[in-house]
């Protein structure tokens, strides 16, 4: 059986749980939903707070049997975000934020700026876990991590990443004093092959409609871009970000 840490406290009723799909439900409880099977046994082998998991009877039996409330499907549904297949929906405790904590000389950190969809920052917290990033920094203005969506599109890395939400020119002024190279995602910026990192460093990544706000580009970050060799005109926040994690990681391994 995964290792886990429950609560103190159960939530019985379809009706609370779905209140948890609400924004202003999940920041006064301090609590958030995580669905499905594979997205919950990653909650659970990361060792977060569960308070309940609500399953169909077919899936109750996966899980600690102290945890586990059995609803019929209708209920299910009514308490999940999914479109089908809410069949497991667990309620866990949102985690107190980490301290500030010194880069280490080979770190690598993703910064997101305004990043607003949150199926578009779930995917950026799993690039930067398949490349090995373990620390993202969030501005202030980004999407809220533990919306339905954003926890979903993560499936589990949210759990596995240090995710640290800051007022982002203050964040970087800070990790730039401690040593750290600051790299910013722009089209204009130079190729990302003809580059050698300097490490530690921070690549930053802007919102999907208005890329880096102008406080971050005040601080003279140096600017990075894939290269585009076709004709398309753009890429969106996330496919930039794989591209240029995939290069941070090659050179980090090459070294």
């Amino acid at each position: 059986m995964a290792k886990y840490i429950r609560a103190l406290s159960t939530i019985p009723d379809w009706r609370a749980v779905r209140a948890l799909q609400q924004k202003k439900q999940r920041q006064g409880q301090g609590l958030f939903l995580a669905q499905g099977p594979k997205v919950v046994q990653e909650l659970l082998d990361a060792g977060w707070p569960v308070l309940s998991i609500h399953a169909s009877a077919v899936h109750a039996s996966r899980y600690p049997m102290e945890l586990v409330q059995v609803h019929p499907s209708h209920d299910l549904e009514r308490m999940g975000t999914m479109e089908s297949a809410n069949d497991v929906i667990a309620v866990a405790r949102i985690p107190a934020p980490g301290p500030y904590r010194p880069l280490r000389s080979a770190d690598t950190v993703l910064a997101l700026d305004g990043i607003a969809d949150p199926g578009n920052l779930g995917t950026l917290l799993r690039i930067a876990d398949w490349f090995g990033i373990a620390r993202v920094i969030l501005s202030a203005d980004c999407v809220e991590e533990f919306n339905p969506k954003c926890v979903q599109a993560s499936m589990g890395s949210l759990f596995r990443v240090a995710l640290r939400r800051a007022e982002l020119p203050d964040e970087l002024d800070r990790l730039r004093a401690d040593g750290a190279s600051l790299y910013l995602a722009t089209m204009e910026g130079r190729s990302i092959f003809d580059v050698q990192v300097a490490r530690p460093c921070v690549l930053i990544m802007g919102s999907e409609s208005h890329g880096p706000s102008e406080a971050v580009r005040a601080l003279g970050a140096s600017e990075l871009a894939v290269p585009r060799f076709g004709g398309a005109e753009s890429l969106n926040v996330a496919a930039a970000a794989s591209a240029l994690c995939m290069e941070l990681s090659r050179q980090a391994r090459t070294a």
